[in-house]
């Protein structure tokens, strides 16, 4: 089984701890460090190689967001995870132009964190559902571009897809398509959007509602 190395990066000890206590117990995860800015995140990251950063968002010296693009540009296979509190929405769109590949927020139970870091590993997204729901119930008064973005009803499949954590192998055999027709289907969808990848399409179909979240 191959062993992923973790670091997490968040300015409160107590919450560093819990977190390496929680993932102590995964087999195939291995915390080799911790750190409490930005700063002293890069710093380990010349160091060592890391597969994912838990990363906070809010932090002294430098915060996540500033560490996430520094990161990314220098170790683009490095993966994030954002370690999110409520009230903190603002910072999102940030994070996902950085590169993240998750949402989690700090109150998650320890399967959520689990869940989080194998979609991850795998090469998926993913999102806290209660982060969803939260998101979703402080956009509904707000004005939605859906009524301007005309999907087809197969681009809509296709977007239905990628939010379940698909890749485009596994949704070009689900819907009976070709790789390259999922590829023309994705590009279409990043271009009407205006969204940049992946993960940025899943948080636009939320906040527009056209997914529903239970």
């Amino acid at each position: 089984m191959e062993e992923y190395k973790v670091i997490i990066v968040d300015d409160h000890k107590m919450f560093r701890s819990g977190l390496q206590f929680l993932l102590s117990n995964v087999p195939n995860i291995k915390v080799i460090g911790e750190a409490s800015n930005g700063v002293e995140f890069l710093e380990m990251a010349k160091k060592e190689p890391i597969d994912i950063a838990l990363m906070d968002i809010n932090m002294p010296e430098m915060n996540g967001i500033d560490a996430t693009k520094a990161a990314m540009e220098k170790y683009p296979d490095l993966k994030v995870i954002v370690l999110s509190m409520h009230g903190e929405e603002e910072y999102y769109d940030q994070m996902l132009d950085a590169g993240v590949k998750g949402f989690l927020l700090k109150n998650s139970g320890a399967d959520e964190l689990i869940a989080a870091l194998e979609a991850v590993m795998s090469g998926k997204s993913y999102f806290s559902q209660e982060l969803l729901v939260d998101i979703l119930d402080k956009k509904r008064l707000q004005k939605l571009r859906t009524d301007i973005v005309k999907l087809s009803q197969r681009e809509l499949e296709v977007l239905k897809l990628i939010c379940d954590g698909y890749s485009n192998a596994e949704i070009a055999e689900e819907l009976f398509i070709s790789h390259r027709t999922v590829d023309r289907h994705r590009a279409n969808l990043l271009s009407k959007t205006g969204c940049k990848n992946s993960t940025s399409l899943v948080m636009y179909a939320v906040k527009n509602k056209i997914i529903e979240i239970d």
